[in-house]
């Protein structure tokens, strides 16, 4: 499965890559609100031109010490965006004019081969045009003039990007046919969380390079695996911390790794070290699979390090549910990659997680169960308002999605909302994916097929 093309903006701080971020995305507020507690610096997400899908990261963030530091981490900022990124957008501040510190990004990004669009942002209207004379000694071809604040000529830019997109129904495509291809397993978890480790036990191989310093693997790796006449794609994103004066920044790339590899997945096989616990890292990258809908199984690693007793599994399985409180239907693999402790049974998961993913239930045997369930537990009335539901039905898979008509569907309650789906989970499971549901304003028509009045 191919992720969506990623645009990487990059430039000093302050001359706007976040507006511009929020410009992409198509709201005016933080990522952390799109894909919940991403990162505390609020860079990533996803946007959409005219049917064009593409991902969006913001590399700003940080307050360097000194010029040198700045020039080191811009150094590593933009040799990164060029390594992950499919489009680099380059920002400078029009109105302070070149600077020393744009001279230098630009000579590191000018021989690129991905596509490079120079941005001399807050430009706010053409009589200000002019001050992007100066930004052409760069040596680009074309400076684009725009205004992430007000939107001046991102139409334009955008319209030129677009070009280089594929169409949104090609998103997602794979170099594998429906009938060979197979199911795709990214292996998602903190640097040294054991992710190479455990590929090549599963392969039986030491086909990937293993090391007990964080960040060995830079580049997310694919390996093809068949295995009781199942064919798998086990897609590798080991952390990219190298030292750790640049770890914060390099954390912040193997997000955008996992970013990726999540949007290609069938299904997550999240790690975490047990002999750390879950962290918040652990819960940010595990609430971005469930946000893009994924499926996904919760692999403990290095179990066999710990003192325990027979309760130690049990109260480690409550502790992550209560952690992660809405998703908690996970299920959760105790295991070790070193020893190959309990691996023979992730990949038998990762295929029952899978089927549910693409579960369909008849629209007779939902129907009944919606009624069974209204019946018994009517919704609350609201403002004075009798809610009624009347039909339901399954709209999607990938995941599964439902679709509820109502009388006033903006008066649904969220605490209701949160019952219904659990009613659903309890009584048709769906394990190891996230479940969506949607409530529609029924029309009289519909109303009166679906209630027989």
């Amino acid at each position: 499965m191919t992720a969506r093309p990623l645009i990487a903006i990059v430039g000093r701080p302050n001359v706007g890559k976040s507006r511009l971020f929020n410009r992409l995305i198509g709201r005016h507020q933080a990522i952390v609100e799109d894909f919940p507690g991403v990162t505390r610096d609020r860079q990533y997400g996803e946007g959409e031109w005219y049917g064009k899908a593409f991902a969006v990261v913001d590399t700003g963030g940080f307050e360097p010490e000194s010029e040198d530091v700045l020039l080191s981490q811009m150094r590593e900022q933009a040799q990164l965006a060029l390594e992950e990124a499919d489009i680099i957008f380059f920002v400078m501040d029009a109105r302070e004019g070149l600077t020393p510190t744009d001279e230098e990004i630009a000579r590191m990004l000018r021989n690129t081969e991905k596509p490079l669009f120079p941005i001399a942002n807050k430009i706010d209207g053409a009589r200000h045009d002019d001050l992007i004379a100066e930004f052409y000694a760069l040596g680009f071809e074309r400076i684009y003039p725009t205004s992430a604040e007000h939107g001046y000529q991102m139409d334009d830019l955008l319209d030129e990007v677009a070009l280089l997109l594929p169409p949104e129904e090609d998103v997602g495509s794979s170099r594998f046919t429906d009938e060979d291809r197979p199911l795709h397993l990214a292996v998602i978890g903190k640097p040294n969380a054991g992710k190479s480790t455990l590929i090549n036990r599963l392969l039986g191989q030491e086909r990937l390079l293993t090391s007990d310093v964080p960040g060995t693997t830079r580049d997310a790796i694919d390996t093809l695996l068949e295995r009781n006449g199942e064919r798998y794609l086990l897609i590798d994103t080991a952390g990219v911390r190298r030292r750790k004066s640049i770890s914060e920044l390099m954390e912040k790339y193997s997000v955008v790794k996992a970013f990726k590899a999540i949007d290609r997945a069938d299904v997550v096989l999240y790690m975490v070290n047990a002999e750390e616990g879950l962290t918040e890292q652990d819960k940010r990258l595990i609430r971005m699979t469930v946000e893009k809908g994924k499926p996904h199984v919760l692999l403990v690693n290095k179990w066999d390090t710990l003192e325990k007793d027979n309760s130690t599994a049990g109260a480690w399985a409550k502790a992550l549910q209560d952690e992660l409180r809405l998703f908690d239907y996970a299920p959760i693999l105790f295991i070790s990659a070193l020893s190959g402790q309990r691996v023979h049974r992730i990949l038998e998961t990762a295929q029952e997680c899978a089927q549910e993913w693409t579960r369909r239930i008849g629209t007779g045997p939902l129907n009944r169960w919606f009624r069974a369930f209204v019946d018994g537990n009517p919704p609350p009335v609201h403002h004075g308002r009798r809610l009624k539901l009347y039909y339901a039905s399954q709209v999607a898979i990938r995941p599964p999605t439902f679709m509820f008509t109502t009388n006033h569907p903006e008066a649904i309650h969220q605490g209701y909302e949160r019952f219904l789906l659990n009613q659903l989970r309890k009584d048709f499971e769906f394990k190891g994916t996230p479940l969506k549901l949607f409530f529609r304003k029924a029309e009289d028509r519909k109303k009166e097929e679906a209630t027989g009045e």
